[in-house]
């Protein structure tokens, strides 16, 4: 099956940031005098933007605007040290770079585009939402429609591809088919998505095959 179009979230799917996002969290607690959280804590605190994050790595009651920029200071000094392109993506990339692609991301815009330029990974997308690019985030639709009428395509052309389940939410209500990628750091919680893959390999096999 060919998909004309193709919509990427990025943490998780993309790239693999969980060592840099869980030293910027710990640092923030170092800060607080709070002990550091595991790795796998954090995980399950990905994918709804900088703020839940922040909040929901924080004990009940002492998030603020403060902490939130001192998070956000604390990753922007170190936000590409251990990030890493997963396996087998640049051949995705690679193989599809003649389709129209895009990042639609909950991450704050230019985060995100420093991280597709430290990683060469800019050049692959014209298209790029950020999670402060509009007054929503998924999984609101509304930043997969914007980026598919930048591209200038139909929602019925596009996959969009994410670790989430607010990429499987978002790209359901606007239309598109949905991918779920196992080797991110979400959970789809059991939505509906069209397909369930393993590995990058996997991606590969689908977006080239038919």
């Amino acid at each position: 099956m060919t998909f004309a179009t193709l919509i990427f979230d990025l943490d998780g799917t993309l790239i693999d940031s969980l060592v840099d996002l869980s030293n910027a969290i710990n640092r923030l607690r170092a800060d607080l005098k709070l002990p550091p959280l595991s790795q796998t804590t954090i995980a399950d605190f990905v994918g709804d933007g900088a703020r839940l994050l922040v909040e929901r790595a924080l004990p009940k009651g002492t998030f603020n605007e403060e902490r939130l920029q001192q998070f956000m200071e604390h990753y922007r000094q170190h936000l590409v040290e251990e990030t890493r392109i997963y396996p087998g993506i640049l051949d995705c990339l690679r193989a599809c770079a003649d389709r129209p692609m895009a990042v639609v991301t909950n991450k704050p815009f230019d985060f995100t585009m420093t991280s597709l330029e430290r990683l060469d990974l800019h050049h692959y997308f014209p298209v790029v939402i950020g999670g402060d690019s509009l007054p929503t985030k998924k999984p609101d639709p509304a930043p997969v429609l914007h980026a598919l009428e930048e591209l200038g395509q139909p929602a019925e052309s596009a996959l969009m591809i994410g670790d989430h389940i607010n990429d499987l939410l978002a790209g359901q209500a606007a239309g598109t088919r949905t991918c779920f990628c196992q080797w991110g750091l979400g959970q789809h919680r059991e939505a509906s998505r069209d397909f369930d893959l393993a590995t990058p390999a996997h991606l590969l096999e689908l977006l080239t095959s038919g």
